[in-house]
């Protein structure tokens, strides 16, 4: 169970990163060009929240069933599972919390502009946090 839960994970991080990379950078887009927010534009960053949230439960479950995850927690010495067990967790949630808040913000605000401006502003550096914390010598191997 616990090596197809990895590979779930690592497989489906390559599609999240991708939309959530395209989301952020339509956003960003929209904002330099100031064109309407349609609904092309909702459909990806919703789909961007959705697949977002599916891998941080992908990544959730791994983290109680794999040996690098809680109950490695109190290994703070060794770098790679501090990675693992403290700061790739912490620091996804906290990027989900932002992404999801970028989201919220941009349902309340009336302009298209400002739409555009709290998605391209809490998705990317939500999408900066991410690959901040991707165990990249474990992933890429």
């Amino acid at each position: 169970m616990y090596t197809a839960l990895q590979s779930a994970h690592s497989i489906f991080a390559y599609i999240v990163l991708t939309i959530l990379f395209l989301a952020s950078l339509n956003a960003i887009m929209g904002v330099v060009s100031k064109k309407l927010f349609s609904d092309k534009d909702l459909r990806l960053s919703l789909f961007a929240l959705i697949l977002s949230h599916m891998q941080l439960l992908i990544g959730l479950i791994l983290y109680f069933v794999s040996p690098k995850g809680s109950a490695m927690l109190g290994e703070m010495k060794d770098a790679g599972m501090r990675l693992t067990s403290l700061e790739h967790p912490l620091i996804n949630i906290i990027a989900l919390v932002l992404i999801t808040i970028g989201w919220s913000k941009h349902k309340k605000e009336e302009s298209h502009n400002g739409k555009f401006k709290k998605i391209a502003i809490f998705y990317s550096i939500g999408l900066l946090l991410i690959l901040s914390r991707i165990p990249w010598s474990s992933w890429l191997s």
